[in-house]
């Protein structure tokens, strides 16, 4: 009869959370660059006759639209990173100054989770002997693996999702016909968030039918309000 070997690492691997950090940059990514560059061609569709200047505006939104992403997920993500390791220094001065209190500390959050008093104890020692410092960052501040930031890892994944996710409304502005290439936009817009949402969805593990309903409805309201200021202007250039 054969057996097989289950191990923690095999076991971690069937659950998605940990696909949570770069998931979520990249979904972002991609959905910004999709919503903002459409949004911001259709505005100016609506109020052109000519695709140099629709080209121009949607070339402009996508460079600058990955850019300030790329940055502004990796000044973020850093400002994490940069609390997350004041606390760990800080965790790490408690338990050399007053090694009983963190102790102590470490048994009432393991009592707290359902253990006896003597069992949280016990743990609290145990996992104390073998790392302290690793035990508080993960018990006490709630730092994992998982959830620890990282800043270029996110910076890269926003920047590239964007990019790729802009590129989508471009290849429409440039193959397109000039007259009513707002409808093309948003109907090329609207499948390419379908196809996102289900693919970010089925990626994390979660309900597809949510993240495209989700991710549709607000791709619609931007490029509608976008479309609606084009018109609102009526300038033809």
């Amino acid at each position: 009869m054969k057996t097989n070997d289950i191990t923690i690492d095999n076991y971690l691997d069937s659950h998605y959370i940990h696909r949570s950090n770069w998931l979520r940059a990249a979904v972002l990514g991609a959905n910004d660059g999709i919503i903002s560059v459409s949004s911001l061609a259709i505005g100016v569709a609506t109020a052109s006759t000519t695709r140099d200047a629709i080209l121009l505006a949607t070339v402009a939104g996508l460079v600058a639209g990955a850019l300030s992403m790329a940055a502004g997920e990796y000044v973020s993500v850093s400002s994490q990173t940069d609390i997350e390791k004041a606390d760990i220094e800080r965790e790490k001065i408690e338990l050399e100054t007053m090694p009983e209190v963190e102790l102590q500390i470490l048994a009432q959050i393991y009592e707290k989770r359902g253990l006896s008093k003597t069992t949280a104890l016990q743990v609290a020692q145990e996992l104390t002997a073998a790392d302290a410092l690793g035990a508080h960052v993960r018990d006490e501040l709630g730092i994992t693996e998982v959830s620890q930031a990282k800043p270029i890892q996110a910076a890269f994944a926003s920047g590239a999702a964007f990019t790729v996710g802009g590129l989508l409304p471009l290849l429409v502005a440039i193959f397109a016909p000039v007259t009513g290439m707002e409808y093309y936009l948003y109907a090329f817009t609207i499948v390419s968030l379908v196809a996102l949402g289900a693919v970010a969805a089925t990626t994390g593990g979660s309900n597809i039918t949510k993240a495209v309903l989700r991710i549709t409805i607000w791709g619609t309201i931007a490029m509608g309000l976008s479309a609606v200021v084009g018109y609102a202007f009526g300038v033809k250039v």
